[in-house]
């Protein structure tokens, strides 16, 4: 079986959840901690310049954004599903608010609380990838801890049903994206209690699920294994969205992050994007995003 490789650091959030749905999955995984500002040379090397944690590689293809890396993780073993029901592929939805809406909300509870506990470097990079700027975000506080507040009701009234996870009587990739969050107060010195006792008795079972098993590897590993392996073949690109297979594109996620990502087309649909690169460390490799908060433009 090819070798899953996480590219994460421990106290990134959405590393945290994509730790837990390889627990959830049983899917045996190695592990490559990564900086947790730029410049992260040897993650480069595999994605192009995208630097954002976490980043899956399943041999040689590379999978950014936790969106396409589920999509991934379901399709190399279905069971137990991420999108259990009776919810279903509506927490996808939930998952999304998680980690786009909720998720500032959460940053300003697990840092404004108390600026210092990270350096000054990572305020410098921060700013310049996602646009927070500290002078600027740390009077938002007050209003970030609100809506943050207000996001742990709505996770409270939820499980007010007495149901066991907010996927239903299975845990799925809605759970673990909302429990990040909460997860990620507790950095201020919040607990899960404070947010009701449904809440805290659902994220100590989250928190139970754990990582699975996995072994720890270095970037110079997951870059060799990348250029010793194939990655596993071109993916279709519908009709209807102006490009073509084999047209040059860059792709930039939605934000003030500039880094964008080169490459040639060889996959497109509703939920991916797939590009095909080469790289002398690597070799050749296939990139993959999500269609949903990306900017694909001609290259």
């Amino acid at each position: 079986m090819t070798e899953v490789i996480l590219h994460h650091y421990e106290n990134s959030p959405f590393g945290q959840a994509m730790r837990l749905a390889l627990g959830l999955k049983g899917i045996s995984w190695k592990s490559v901690q990564q900086p947790d500002i730029a410049p992260k040379s040897d993650l480069s090397a595999l994605t192009g310049g995208y630097e954002r944690i976490p980043v899956l590689q399943i041999g040689s293809d590379v999978y950014c954004d936790t969106a396409v890396i589920v999509d991934a993780l379901e399709t190399l073993k279905p069971e137990p599903s991420l999108y259990p029901e009776p919810l279903g592929f509506a927490g996808r939805i939930i998952a999304l608010w998680s980690g786009g809406l909720w998720f500032m909300p959460a940053v300003g509870v697990a840092l404004g609380t108390n600026p210092a506990i990270v350096s000054d470097e990572f305020w410098e990079d921060r700013a310049k990838r996602f646009g927070m700027d500290r002078q600027k975000f740390l009077p938002m506080v007050p209003h970030l801890t609100g809506q943050f507040e207000a996001g742990a009701a709505l996770v409270r009234d939820s499980l007010s049903d007495g149901r066991s996870y907010i996927s239903g009587d299975s845990p799925g990739h809605a759970d673990l994206m909302l429990y990040m969050n909460i997860r990620f107060a507790s950095f201020a010195g919040r607990k899960p209690s404070e947010f009701g006792a449904n809440v805290a008795a659902w994220y100590d079972r989250i928190d139970a699920i754990g990582y699975g098993t996995f072994e720890e590897w270095t970037g110079e590993q997951a870059i060799s294994y990348a250029r010793d392996t194939s990655p596993a073949g071109d993916c279709a690109v519908n009709d209807g969205y102006g490009f073509t297979h084999g047209d040059k594109v860059s792709i930039r996620t939605e934000s003030p992050d500039p880094a964008a990502v080169t490459g040639i087309l060889i996959g497109l649909n509703d939920r991916q994007i797939s590009i095909k690169r080469e790289d002398e460390q690597v070799g050749e490799v296939h990139i993959h995003f999500p269609r949903l908060g990306q900017i694909l433009s001609p290259a």
